[in-house]
């Protein structure tokens, strides 16, 4: 570490708990004043180490300030890069494309179009579900169990946690929630429910324009989806003409040792929606992917004074060719995973 450092005289928390809102949590989970990110490592104010097992609630799956993004995104600002750009043409913007296309996109036989939504991962949340109500003229949405989407109104329809829902202060409408897998127990295939809802003209059940999912379940308690539930929910939502939006701003980006979650079960959803740790540094940045053919925006009819943050580009595109331009990364990640896997 810096031998330079010289530890705060004053790491009193005081003056959060005077003028800082009520709502905060994590910090009253980690009551101490933070100065510094060095890979796996925090530095607190007054000099102590902590190995951060939390990455930022997954915003930080490169650690902190990666050099490799670190000194493109130092470049950028030295020679006056546009930072602020709402939907605007940048050089920055144009080469995250580019990446994402090459190192993302093209590798795994995908076809998307890119909308960029901002700042956060609920604002991604929000444009897809308002899409697929455009596309399919239908309102409700189908969502799952101990699911996690987002805090903001429509978003938050769509997530189960009681504590959210709850600090909504108005009902939550438009939304049904199903068993994800596993939810009623190993001899229940979740699935086998869904479609009898779906077959059935009496059950109650408004047909859907889209399902939103997690492949792997986050808040929810990490529970992650099998191959072969997904694989099913994806025949039954394209039989029934329901879209599929997989919210993979959690587990996506590597956190499951591939680029996307839902790699291993080899489906295609119509809509992906992607944050955290696409921008690689912390840097808040939001995306879409969507099928080109359910592209129906009318221009400005979506959105939001920070969704061209170039300076996410900048170290979006970086991290996209440090780690995703050859297999290198994924290899490492799944030798590590099986020594995990065999010790535990």
């Amino acid at each position: 570490m810096n031998k330079e450092f010289t530890p705060a005289k004053d790491v009193s928390l005081a003056l959060f708990d005077r003028l800082e809102s009520e709502v905060r949590s994590y910090v009253r989970a980690f009551p101490v004043l933070f100065d510094r990110g060095i890979g796996t490592t925090l530095i607190a104010a007054d000099g102590r180490e902590y190995l951060d097992f939390f990455g930022g609630a997954g915003a930080l799956n490169y650690g902190h300030n990666n050099p490799a993004f670190k000194r493109a995104l130092l470049d950028y600002i030295e020679r006056d890069g546009i930072v602020h750009g709402l939907d605007l043409a940048t050089s920055a913007k144009k080469a995250f494309i580019e990446a994402f296309e090459q190192y993302i996109l093209k590798p795994r036989g995908l076809t998307y179009k890119l909308q960029f939504t901002g700042p956060t991962g609920t604002n991604a949340v929000e444009a897809a579900l308002k899409l697929v109500r455009q596309v399919t003229g239908r309102s409700n949405i189908v969502s799952f169990t101990n699911s996690f989407h987002g805090v903001s109104a429509g978003a938050l329809a769509a997530t189960g946690n009681k504590e959210f829902r709850n600090a909504a202060g108005f009902p939550l409408a438009n939304v049904t929630s199903l068993p994800y897998e596993g939810y009623l127990g190993a001899s229940v295939d979740t699935i086998d429910y869904f479609e009898k809802l779906l077959d059935d003209p009496n059950s109650g059940l408004d047909k859907p324009a889209a399902v939103i999912l997690e492949a792997v379940q986050g808040e929810g308690g990490i529970n992650a989806a099998s191959v072969e539930w997904l694989q099913r929910l994806r025949d039954l939502t394209s039989r029934h003409e329901i879209l599929m939006i997989l919210d993979d701003i959690q587990a996506g980006v590597g956190r499951t040792g591939k680029f996307f979650s839902f790699e291993a079960a080899g489906i295609v959803p119509d809509i992906i929606t992607l944050s955290k740790s696409l921008s690689a540094i912390g840097t808040p940045m939001a995306l879409v992917l969507i099928k080109p053919e359910l592209d129906v925006w009318a221009p400005a009819a979506h959105t939001g004074t920070f969704r061209g943050n170039n300076y996410a580009f900048v170290t979006a595109r970086a991290a996209l060719e440090a780690y995703w331009s050859d297999s290198k990364f994924e290899d490492e990640i799944a030798r590590k995973s099986a020594i995990l896997a065999e010790e535990l």
